[in-house]
């Protein structure tokens, strides 16, 4: 079990992001500093820094002399760890679909523009991280950190840093995702060989097959997302 230390700040602003995550702020507006440092029995800088966390997180809007609005739903930091931490596990696994729908608009392009583009020493990454993959079949969670390393060095064999880091900010979703769908039957061998076959694709230079092979690996993924527990999510 993971031991995590919370700052006051954090603490209140957790208790807030579940109430706004479950509209308990049916007038869209979240309490005031005082009205919160009277509740949780907290200073008003702890209610104020409170607040400043959920402005960050892009779920509520601050304005001088005015009460603080809730912003739209679709416009809140989802690839803050911090948010996900706290949102109702319903929305969790929304959220976790929603993003194999997102990899399966983009990866499939990086996987065809990483064809075009990679080198000898990106296949040969690609290479030793995959014999990796097949050893380590049996420790699902040194499997999944070498599964998102495989998709990272194929984003950067693209050369586009904006693509990287969009990637890399995803972090979060992507290894819970992969948790989730690595309870599957044979789930990690099967990855294996779906991620050979995109190593293939990318070791011939053959664009649209190492787009097809991205493909067809994300559909499988996403319908493992879509059927099994979540209870895997490891969100501390």
């Amino acid at each position: 079990m993971k031991v995590q230390l919370r700052t006051l700040p954090t603490q209140v602003a957790g208790v807030l992001i579940r109430r706004i995550a479950s509209d308990a702020f049916t007038d869209g507006l979240v309490p005031s500093e005082q009205q919160i440092s009277v509740e949780f029995g907290v200073s008003r800088a702890v209610a104020r820094e409170a607040l400043k966390i959920l402005s960050s997180l892009d779920m509520v809007e601050i304005a001088q002399g005015r009460r603080v609005t809730i912003r739209p739903i679709a416009e809140w930091d989802y690839l803050s760890p911090l948010l996900i931490e706290w949102l109702p596990q319903e929305q969790v696994h929304d959220l976790l679909v929603e993003l194999h729908h997102a990899r399966l608009i983009f990866e499939p392009a990086i996987a065809g523009e990483a064809a075009r583009r990679l080198t000898e020493a990106d296949l040969k990454r690609l290479g030793a991280i995959l014999a990796a993959m097949g050893g380590h079949e049996r420790e699902p969670d040194v499997y999944v950190e070498l599964d998102f390393d495989f998709h990272m060095e194929i984003c950067r064999a693209t050369r586009n840093r904006i693509l990287d880091r969009f990637m890399y900010s995803s972090r979060w979703w992507q290894l819970a995702s992969r948790r989730v769908s690595n309870q599957a039957p044979d789930a990690l061998p099967t990855a294996t060989r779906q991620h050979r076959a995109i190593y293939e694709a990318l070791a011939a230079r053959d664009a649209a097959a190492a787009e097809t092979a991205m493909r067809i690996h994300l559909e499988v993924t996403l319908k493992a997302i879509a059927e099994l527990d979540l209870d895997i999510v490891d969100r501390g």
